[in-house]
């Protein structure tokens, strides 16, 4: 059954863009082998990941423009932190050097670095971090930017409503094109507002809001009277860690509602989590441009999204639902679970064969491996056979040398993981 019986094509006024994150050259080729028609990033320390290892460095800037735009993909860069008088100086030199590298548009909330890149014709993307909420901040916004990313708590009707103005008010940007807007649709979400916390501040003295979170909210909490010091009773230790958002099963709803650029976040996270993320939003939105999503496919995709890195999902705040969708546990809830076991030592074009040294695990047939890369992004398959000095075996252990067939192209020193499922118990919320 499809989910609407629309014309999808006839209500969607621009073909929606799907952008992934990427920290790492793993994840970057993850996301274009995935379909990505724009790819976001950080360089250097200005930025909201600055505590992460999802990091380039400046160097990397011409590289990483020249690998999307192989694939046809756009290279945003994110400098989207709070600036201080003394960082004033790098922030040119990174938007001088995004100028000359070709990237498409940075990402920012400071005006200090909206107001630098539109001195310098670098097109400029509005961050979350500002909170837009409503018309008038998209046609103030619309002075310096072509993409207005809108806050994450508002609903679809005012999304809808938000989208409608543009049109009817013909609100464009610099470049002279309707302004676009962009949503968060999958990915963690955090519990302040649009991500404007003071939390890790307060506690660490460490800003959120300089890259630099310390995810207090992750954590578990016990609340106590201080006067009796008797322990409230609460659902759960985790009170101010929202689940993940997915958006999977309304996202034909978010297209009807005009959203132009669908993000999905996970800068820190890996190769098969980008890949596999940015994979399947693909091909849902094909399937909506098509008018051939249906329930079994939505429901499916769910699925799959729940075998890489989650907190359980919901579907965040846009259909109006209240705050309260707290993960009751801490950590990572994926079905599937990844062991490194070996590495990639060679590999054999003509006959598409690998040879795996295997380091510090196992696997047998009918295992399913994930090999990543810096050019080989992130790659699946179930193995078929396995051949060891000449001879068909049945499974490989530490030590081994063997080959295998492979589906895609891998090159030498890809990093070779073995996947297994893995079954939750019922949750302890006390």
């Amino acid at each position: 059954m499809k989910i609407k019986e629309v014309n999808y094509k006839k209500y969607i006024k621009q073909t929606p863009e799907v952008m992934a994150p990427a920290g790492s050259f793993e994840s970057l080729s993850a996301a274009l082998r995935s379909g990505a028609n724009s790819v976001y990033f950080g360089v250097g320390d200005l930025n909201m990941r600055s505590r992460a290892t999802a990091n380039f460095a400046v160097s990397d800037l011409k590289k990483i423009v020249r690998m999307c735009h192989k694939y046809n993909a756009k290279a945003y860069l994110t400098l989207n932190i709070v600036v201080y008088d003394d960082e004033l100086g790098e922030i040119h030199r990174l938007c001088d050097e995004a100028k000359k590298c070709n990237v498409d548009a940075i990402i920012a909330s400071d005006i200090a670095v909206i107001t630098y890149a539109k001195s310098i014709g670098l097109s400029v993307h509005i961050s979350v971090q500002a909170n837009v909420c409503n018309i008038e901040s998209v046609k103030f916004y619309s002075q310096f930017a072509e993409v207005v990313v809108l806050a994450r708590e508002l609903t679809l009707q005012k999304i809808k409503d938000i989208n409608d103005a543009i049109c009817k008010q013909n609100i464009t940007s610099p470049s002279g094109n309707l302004m676009r807007t962009e949503i968060f649709v999958h990915g963690a979400l955090c519990v302040a507002v649009s991500g404007k916390c003071y939390m890790s501040l307060g506690i660490y003295n460490t800003s959120a809001n300089r890259g630099a979170c310390f995810q207090n909210c992750r954590r578990s909490y016990h609340v106590k009277d201080t006067e009796t010091g008797e322990e409230l009773i609460i659902d759960n230790k985790y009170v101010m860690s929202p689940k993940d958002i997915c958006t999977i099963e309304v996202l034909d709803q978010l297209l009807i509602a005009g959203v132009g650029v669908l993000k999905i976040e996970g800068r820190g996270r890996s190769a098969d989590y980008v890949g596999l993320t940015t994979k399947v939003y693909r091909q849902a939105v094909d399937d909506i441009l098509n008018n051939e999503y249906t329930v079994e496919k939505s429901t499916q995709y769910v699925e799959d999204l729940r075998t890489v890195f989650n907190r359980d999902f919901w579907e965040g705040y846009y259909l109006g639902e209240k705050l309260g969708e707290w993960t009751g546990y801490s950590g990572n809830r994926a079905k599937k679970k990844k062991h490194l076991i070996g590495k990639i030592t060679k590999f054999f074009t003509k006959i598409m064969v690998a040879e795996i040294e295997l380091q510090s695990g196992d696997f047998k047939v009918g295992d399913q491996l994930l090999i990543t890369g810096v050019t080989t992004g992130a790659e699946e398959f179930t193995v078929e056979s396995i051949r060891k000095a000449g001879k068909d075996v049945s499974e490989a252990v530490k030590g081994d040398v063997i080959s295998i067939s492979v589906p895609v192209k891998v090159r030498k020193n890809d990093k070779v993981f073995r996947q297994d499922w893995f079954q939750f118990g019922d949750l302890d919320l006390k």
